[in-house]
């Protein structure tokens, strides 16, 4: 029952689209532990180093359930879209008919378009939980991403995620990052490709309104 109404919640939450402009700015700390991490899984990392703005960490290797890119201008809406595929899917929407435990974060990986009216191409995933690791079951619409170890620099901030929330978010990621040697290979690994690809992590319930927990992600790979 409590299982049934988490997954409920986190669906409510992004299926929501609460931006009144009045959300507390980022916390300073960017080490804070999410919460939700506390009550479901979550993926397992080592955290690398701790600086001003930015957190580096490495995620170990994994595997998660994506839907095929999804075209929209907005993040929110595009969120949802993905996000109610990954609800059918952990409800047993798939090959094998089996329900899967809920898990955090909801990844929404981010190609920005050309423009501010132009449509961006979202990705979001599911972390698989361990038990489910080893043989994820198949859907359709749906393929697995394997991970291998991964670096990411992360930024938290509060509130409920916005469409305006994110640009902001990551331009202040790439700020604190300036200059060090996580930004130099950050930008290697994206090699010539000059559009900067993003994650969004979101882990919150709806009915949590105070420490909410929501992340920045730029990943690269260290030599």
């Amino acid at each position: 029952m409590a299982a049934s109404v988490f997954k409920l919640s986190v669906l409510l939450s992004l299926l929501s689209n609460l931006n009144l402009g009045l959300w507390p700015e980022a916390p300073k700390s960017v080490a804070t532990f999410p919460p939700s991490c506390n009550s479901i899984e979550c993926p397992s990392y080592d955290s690398i180093e701790v600086g001003n703005g930015y957190e580096i960490r490495r995620y170990n290797s994994s595997e998660w359930i994506s839907t095929s890119p999804i075209q929209d201008i907005s993040l929110v809406a595009a969120t949802r879209t993905g996000f109610l595929q990954l609800f059918d899917y952990i409800q047993g929407k798939n090959e094998y008919g089996e329900k899967i435990e809920m898990t955090a974060p909801v990844l929404s990986e981010v190609q920005p378009s050309d423009g501010p009216f132009c449509e961006s191409s979202f990705v979001v995933s599911f972390y698989v939980p361990k038990k489910n690791q080893a043989k994820p079951p198949p859907a359709e619409g749906l393929h697995v991403q394997k991970w291998t170890s991964t670096y990411v620099a992360v930024r938290q901030f509060s509130g409920f995620v916005s469409d305006y929330d994110i640009g902001v978010e990551t331009a202040a990621l790439q700020s604190s990052l300036a200059g060090t040697v996580w930004s130099k290979a950050i930008e290697k690994s994206h090699g010539a490709d000059r559009t900067t690809i993003y994650t969004v992590a979101q882990y919150n319930s709806p009915f949590e309104f105070d420490h909410r927990v929501n992340e920045i992600w730029m990943s690269f790979d260290m030599e």
